[in-house]
C-alpha cells in the first residue's frame, strides 16, 4: 500500500468523525472548566479533607485517594474530581468507540467491503486506521491546554510537567484500548466484541489498579493493568516512566496482531 493510499485511509478516518471529535473536546474543556472553577470556594475550608478520611479505605484506594495527598490543594482536588475516574472514563469512551467504528463498524455498514476492493492490503488500511485513532488524542491535548489556562486563573498552583504528564497518561490509555478495539473488530469483524473486549480489560484494569493494596490475591494481577501502569494520582506524583513504554509498546502490539488476523478471515456482507 503507497503512502498516499495509506494517508488517505487515516485522514479518511479523522474527517468522518471530526463533528464529534470537536463536540468531545468542547464537552470536555467545559466540563474541566467547571471542576477548576469550584476549586477557589473549598481550598480553604479543609471539609474535602475532613470527608475523605471518613471514607471507607476500599473507597478512597479505588479511587486514588489513599496516598496521602490533601484535597484542599489546586493538585489534590483535580486528582480527585478528575484524573481518577471521569477524564479516564470520557477518554476511554471515546477512544474504544472509535476504534470499533474503524473497523468493525464501516464492515457491519457494508462500507468496507467496497473500499478494500481496491490494490489495497488489508493490514496496511488496519495499521493507517491505527493513526487515526492515535489523532484522536487532540481530545487529550485540548484538555492540556485548558489545565495550563485555568492554573493561574483559579490559583490551581499546579505543576506544568505534571500537568503534561497527567495529559499523556490519559492519551496513552485511550490509544491503547483504541487500538484494542480496532484490532478487536480487525480480527474478528464483530462490533459488539470490539467494544465489550476493550471495555471489559478497562473496567477490570480499574478495579485492579484501585484494590490490589487492600486484597492481597489481586496484586500479581496489577501488572496487566493499563492504569496501573500510569499510577494513580498524577498531578501530584507523576506517571510512572516503564508505563508509558509498556502501553506505548502495548499499543503497536495490539494494532500488528489486528493486523495479521484481518488477513485470515473473510468479510462479512451485511
Amino acid at each position: 500500500m503507497s503512502l498516499p493510499r495509506a494517508a488517505e485511509f487515516t485522514r479518511r478516518g479523522v474527517a468522518d468523525h471530526r463533528k464529534a471529535l470537536v463536540g468531545w473536546c468542547f464537552g470536555a474543556v467545559a466540563y474541566v472548566t467547571l471542576i477548576a472553577a469550584i476549586y477557589p470556594s473549598l481550598a480553604d475550608s479543609g471539609s474535602l479533607d475532613k470527608l475523605v478520611e471518613s471514607y471507607p479505605d476500599a473507597l478512597k484506594s479505588l479511587f486514588g485517594l489513599s496516598g496521602g495527598g490533601s484535597l484542599s490543594s489546586g493538585a489534590g482536588f483535580l486528582d480527585a474530581e478528575l484524573f481518577s475516574f471521569m477524564l479516564p472514563l470520557l477518554v476511554l469512551i471515546l477512544a474504544i468507540g472509535s476504534g470499533a467504528r474503524m473497523f468493525a463498524g464501516e464492515e457491519d455498514a457494508g462500507r468496507l467491503e467496497l473500499v478494500l476492493a481496491y490494490p489495497i492490503h488489508r493490514r496496511a488500511a488496519v495499521l493507517a486506521k491505527g493513526v487515526a485513532v492515535a489523532a484522536e488524542a487532540a481530545v487529550c491535548v485540548c484538555l492540556g491546554v485548558a489545565i495550563v489556562v485555568l492554573n493561574p486563573i483559579f490559583n490551581l498552583e499546579l505543576s506544568t510537567g505534571r500537568a503534561a504528564e497527567a495529559v499523556a497518561g490519559l492519551a496513552l490509555l485511550g490509544l491503547f484500548f483504541g487500538c484494542l478495539a480496532l484490532a478487536s473488530g480487525a480480527a474478528t469483524g464483530k462490533h459488539g466484541l470490539a467494544v465489550a473486549l476493550p471495555a471489559g480489560l478497562a473496567a477490570g484494569g480499574y478495579l485492579v489498579s484501585g484494590l490490589h493494596s487492600l486484597a492481597s490475591w489481586l496484586d500479581p494481577f496489577r501488572v496487566v493493568s493499563a492504569f496501573w501502569w500510569i499510577g494513580a494520582s498524577p498531578l501530584q506524583n507523576g506517571i510512572r516512566g516503564a508505563g508509558v513504554l509498556v502501553l506505548a509498546l502495548a499499543s503497536v502490539a495490539a494494532l500488528i496482531a489486528g493486523a495479521v488476523f484481518v488477513d485470515c478471515r473473510d468479510l462479512e456482507v451485511p
